[in-house]
């Protein structure tokens, strides 16, 4: 074990030097965030804090992990995903062009032969994928994590904190299924996001912008596949969905709520969860302290379905689904709403 706690006060280490420094380039640049109606937060706050959680991250690798062709198409991927989020923490560029770019950077791990190819089947061998199904899932796997962080990123510390949870949820997975790698990759991960969460928990003095919150979610997304490269155990693919089930339903329920409401997908509102919490009369502090409890009673359940038997594991997500579903409709997630917003 301690050989894994290398990586993760590396890339906290640097990550926490780096952070000041990266929020008066922001400034520099540009990189901030003005509040104005549709916000939560009331003051000009920098943004492009995942430049800081990015190096530190990189730090870690360099100095504790092995390139092979694999590491090398993370390396990769990451670093162009981050170009996208500085680009668009310093210019805003339109949701099209970003997505462009999102799709650039999830082709580049497969390239280097990180892609979902085979799944389990519980009732019989393994499922092959051919090319024109594994490529196009793969991509759709990346980008939709990559989104869904950057979707929770809306009170101070909530993709941060969200992120470390799902990741040390990861962290172990990994080590139960002796895969080494991705161990070191993801607690890499986790330690910058813990280092740069000093910063931003609330009262934040910097966001991480979609640079952060574009990288976090990609390097969940394509470790969880290089751990299912390692292993042929579609495992390494349940654990991060269940992890990160508080964004990834938070997202779904968007969805509902607004085809209910006939409004545009794409079009924000107020009816996120942690935008009900404060419509509850909760803090900050307190909704997003919430929000990490859900988190980890997921990840216990991420664990918990690994562990058990198929049948066992898929009635104990329906029930907790169910659970979730009725209380989402107890506090209005699901309600039709027709106030805008943003996340910070």
């Amino acid at each position: 074990m301690l050989h894994y706690l290398v990586p993760f006060f590396i890339a906290l280490f640097v990550t926490y030097v780096l952070t000041p420094s990266i929020k008066k380039l922001a400034i520099k640049v540009g990189a901030i965030d003005r509040p104005n109606a549709r916000k939560v937060h009331t003051r000009v706050i920098p943004r492009l804090g995942g430049l800081a959680i990015y190096i530190g991250f990189m730090a870690a690798l360099v100095l504790q992990v092995s390139f092979s062709p694999e590491i090398w198409g993370l390396v990769l991927g990451c670093t162009a995903i981050v170009m996208v989020g500085i680009w668009d923490d310093i210019c805003q560029i339109p949701a099209k062009v970003k997505l462009v770019g999102q799709i650039l950077a999830a082709l580049i791990p497969i390239y280097f032969g990180i892609q979902i190819e085979w799944l389990t089947n519980p009732f019989g061998d393994l499922i092959v994928l051919p090319e024109v199904i594994a490529i196009p899932l793969t991509v759709f796997w990346i980008i939709g994590f990559t989104n869904t962080v950057n979707l929770i990123d809306g009170l101070d510390g909530l993709a941060a904190g969200v992120s470390i949870i799902a990741s040390i949820s990861m962290f172990f997975m990994a080590l139960h299924m002796q895969q080494q790698v991705p161990a070191l990759v993801i607690i890499a991960m986790a330690g910058a996001a813990l280092g740069f969460l000093q910063y931003n928990f609330n009262p934040a003095k910097i966001f991480m912008g979609d640079t952060g919150s574009m990288l976090l979610g990609y390097t969940m997304a394509v470790t969880a596949i290089l751990g299912l490269v390692k292993t042929a155990a579609t495992v390494a693919l349940v654990v991060p969905v269940i992890a990160l089930g508080l964004p990834i339903l938070d997202t779904l329920f968007a969805i509902v709520r607004r085809k209910m409401s006939g409004v545009p997908i794409f079009q924000p509102d107020k009816g996120h969860l942690h935008h009900r919490l404060l419509a509850l009369g909760l803090s900050q502090k307190q909704a997003v302290l919430i929000m990490y409890c859900i988190s980890i009673v997921l990840g216990f359940l991420a664990w918990f379905v690994v562990n058990v038997n198929y049948k066992t594991g898929i009635l104990t997500v329906l029930i907790v689904l169910a659970i979730i579903v009725y209380t989402a409709k107890r506090i209005g997630i699901l309600c039709t709403t027709t106030n805008s917003t943003r996340k910070n």
